[in-house]
């Protein structure tokens, strides 16, 4: 149930109702999701009704416990991460910042691992997956810059760097089967263990502290505003029924269906980079739509 003040509108854009319910609540909270980065060219896993668009991302249990899978990640990984490094803010994530320099924005939650939002100068972000840019050891805990371990993969398997069919979401990539026999991943320099992104894999667990600071974070905001996200993970969706249950108005931004359109107070089905740009201009009066 939502605030007695909810503005009922169609999943159509409708910019003056997420204005006045905008300004009627300042304090906000936002969450992205991969339909944020989609505008810097990085895919997205599902398309605009939900569905997988590519074969499955890798599970977190089968990266630890399967040597073959890891490979498998870490060859697609390899060929792919250059699209991730290269990637620059959009729209969307500079009107977000926009919003937090003129404190409307009380923090951003972003299911996305790429550190756009950080790139475009956004300093009050959880990152609620991860981050794409460090490589964690299993053992003893150890962490370095992706960059590094990039160098480390590219002198190991020196052919390998450009064998890409297609780029996927978060850093992947698309390799022929034939090639991973002779792939060879790093261990860690410290102690010999499996090293992993520092991200939550799908059927991984965000960790209680990440979690609780961001439950915090809704809990004390005026409402809720998601964009670009379907909400089909829990990880993100749950924020969403936590601003239902306490009356918080809740706006979702998404081209396409979510998970959380009946209980949205506002749903506005369109672009995040068109929609978050000319409201970040609106509410710092730089213009007029």
């Amino acid at each position: 149930m939502v605030d007695s003040d909810s503005v009922a509108v169609p999943c159509t854009p409708h910019l003056e109702a997420l204005e006045e319910l905008v300004c009627r609540h300042p304090r906000l909270v936002a969450l992205t999701g991969a339909g944020v980065s989609a505008g810097s060219g990085i895919p997205t896993y599902r398309d605009d009704d939900g569905r997988w668009q590519r074969s499955d991302p890798i599970q977190h249990q089968e990266f630890i416990s399967d040597p073959c899978s890891r490979k498998r990640y870490w060859a697609r990984s390899m060929a792919g991460w250059r699209f991730v490094a290269d990637a620059v803010p959009n729209a969307a994530h500079h009107a977000l910042a926009a919003m937090e320099k003129t404190g409307r924005l009380e923090l951003l939650i972003t299911q996305n691992v790429d550190r756009l939002h950080q790139r475009a100068g956004h300093r009050k972000v959880v990152d609620l997956h991860g981050r794409l840019d460090k490589v964690l050891c299993l053992e003893c805990g150890a962490r370095l810059d992706r960059a590094l371990f990039q160098q480390k993969l590219e002198a190991l398997n020196p052919d390998y760097a450009n064998d890409v069919l297609a780029v996927r979401p978060d850093g992947d990539a698309e390799v022929t089967d034939e090639r991973l026999a002779g792939f060879r991943v790093p261990a860690c320099s410290g102690c010999g263990g499996v090293l992993m992104p520092d991200v939550v894999f799908f059927g991984g667990t965000v960790p209680a502290e990440r979690a609780a600071g961001a439950v915090a974070a809704v809990e004390a905001a005026d409402a809720l505003l998601v964009a670009g996200s379907s909400l089909m993970v829990y990880s993100g969706f749950r924020f969403c029924r936590l601003a239902a249950h306490l009356g918080k108005p809740l706006v979702v931004i998404n081209r396409g269906s979510t998970r959380a359109d009946d209980i949205a107070t506002l749903k506005v089905e369109a672009d995040c980079g068109a929609v978050l740009g000319k409201l970040a201009a609106r509410l710092s009066d730089e213009t007029r739509w």
